[in-house]
């Protein structure tokens, strides 16, 4: 068709849909509330059925509205992928990034106020007994390593911490300094009395009494709620991100759908209304746009996927495993605090039992019975991995076994667990036997078959389970990462330009011909 046939033709067809502009101008204006007067409704009538008769829609009007429409459709795909995939990058970097090392890092706070505590009672507990001098070195040297690494979990959770995490810091950071007070106070009495291992003066077991009470009262709930909360906010940032990717997927999916029908219908209309089979550009536009939408698509899939791995499958258990840890120094503290305080054994002995059932729980078990009931549940579990009969930490663990390796270092803990409640056991017989010595030796030692070897064991075996999963979990944020970085924005906007420019390439030369 000639550029004059089609200046006839598109002026034939003007005429046929009216040549106006649209209804009159109203009449004066009417004030608020009034009701419409009725010759603006049927003007309002006149134009809707108007524009939408058939011969309303002229080659020109509908190829500039189905434009129109494609690069609203078009941009409503770019916003709607930026608005989706944005948002599961700010899920994943408060989770990542911001909650779950927090929620980490305090429970390795609880962990080096439970050693630290541990540690004074080791003081006490040996005395001024030259046998163990090498191992009251060792222990102060220790007392002080965790004192530091206190000290530096405390200063990151204050930066970080949400305002009742705040209130519990600042608790913390209040009474630390008098925890600090007693138990150099403690150390210094234990010092002047020079009493026997297992022994300690009424003086400075008063003041480690004191010490141990403000550590199990105040300190130790106030880092466990700094966890708490930064668990909460990991849980509830987890639940809303994967619900916003899964109905974002949809959203993205419907939008796309949408930008390609417009994108055909108006290629269909100049191929009807010109004779033309294709329109190279459109159909590079409607290209770039399946693939625009198949690729974001799988962008939001895979960042959903990282995100279960990173908090279910590796977050979970490493928060499980190290809160296991800080429970079991606790632990570990109790045995010694009840050889040096018999006035006090059965609440030490009841506060060891309560972190074992922390760590692995057994309906129903009592101290005296808990190695063996222990050694059946085990010995249940080995038969078969699937069945995980008890609880706890580390049945938690055991029930969400994910990644290579993590199986075997899974069982690793709880073997070492098994032999540390064993020597447990014997430890309590020679103290209940007046071997008070001899149980001293036996939980401090650090020889294969005593307790503290055995714990050291425990402690390295949650250490490498829990690294499987760091590393995984790190590995799930850095693809992520990667995948919604800058670059990748970049890109994106690169192509939605690209789109637009050649939606207008496209149908300008067909417009031209009516000018």
């Amino acid at each position: 068709m000639s550029t004059s046939t089609a200046g006839r033709a598109a002026t034939s067809e003007e005429e046929a849909a009216g040549g106006d502009d649209g209804p009159a101008p109203a009449g004066p204006n009417v004030p608020p509330g009034s009701p419409t007067p009725p010759g603006s409704l049927a003007r309002l009538g006149r134009g809707l059925r108007t524009v939408g008769s058939r011969s309303y829609w002229t080659t020109p009007r509908l190829v500039r509205g189905l434009t129109a429409l494609s690069l609203a459709a078009l941009i409503g795909l770019g916003a709607t992928a930026t608005a989706v995939l944005g948002g599961a990058r700010d899920g994943t970097d408060t989770i990542g990034h911001q909650a779950a090392p927090q929620a980490v890092r305090a429970a390795d706070l609880y962990f080096a106020l439970s050693d630290m505590d541990a540690q004074a009672a080791n003081l006490l507990l040996v005395g001024d007994d030259q046998d163990y001098a090498t191992l009251r070195k060792q222990t102060l040297d220790t007392y002080e390593q965790r004192r530091n690494q206190a000290d530096n979990d405390l200063q990151q959770a204050a930066r970080a911490a949400d305002p009742a995490g705040q209130r519990a810091v600042q608790l913390v950071l209040g009474r630390l300094g008098s925890y600090e007070a007693l138990v150099a106070r403690s150390q210094l009495l234990e010092e002047q009395a020079k009493a026997p291992a297992g022994q300690p003066s009424p003086a400075a077991l008063d003041a480690y009494r004191q010490a141990s009470d403000l550590l199990r009262n105040q300190l130790l709930p106030a880092a466990d709620q700094v966890t708490a909360a930064n668990e909460a906010t990991v849980d509830r940032t987890y639940a809303q991100q994967r619900d916003a990717l899964g109905t974002g997927w949809w959203w993205l999916f419907a939008v796309g759908v949408l930008a390609l029908v417009v994108l055909f219908g108006l290629q269909r209309a100049l191929a009807v209304r010109y004779r033309r089979v294709v329109n190279p550009a459109l159909a590079a536009v409607t290209l770039l746009t399946g693939v625009v939408l198949v690729a974001g698509l799988n962008l939001v899939g895979r960042t959903d996927d990282h995100l279960v791995t990173a908090k279910k499958d590796a977050y979970d258990s490493v928060i499980a495993l190290s809160r296991a840890r800080a429970v079991a120094y606790d632990m570990n503290a109790d045995e010694s605090r009840y050889l040096i305080d018999p006035g006090r054994a059965a609440v030490w002995e009841q506060a060891y039992l309560e972190q074992s059932q922390a760590i692995v729980h057994l309906d129903g078990a009592t101290l005296s019975g808990y190695a063996a009931q222990l050694q059946d549940a085990a010995g249940r579990h080995r038969a078969d991995h699937s069945v995980v009969p008890f609880g706890g930490f580390l049945g938690s663990e055991l029930h969400n076994i994910t990644f290579p390796g993590e199986q075997d270092a899974a069982e690793r803990v709880l073997g070492a667990f098994q032999e540390y409640q064993v020597i447990d056991h014997k430890m309590r017989d020679l103290r209940a036997e007046g071997k008070l010595k001899d149980a001293i030796t036996l939980n401090t030692g650090l020889a294969k078959g005593q307790s503290n070897y055995e714990f050291g064991q425990l402690s390295a075996a949650m250490d490498d389970t829990v690294a499987v999963n760091q590393k995984a979990m790190d590995g799930a944020l850095a693809s992520t990462d990667g995948d919604l970085d800058s670059t990748t924005a970049a890109l994106g906007a690169a192509v939605l330009a690209a789109a637009l420019v050649l939606v207008a390439l496209g149908v300008r030369p067909r417009l031209r011909e009516y000018r």
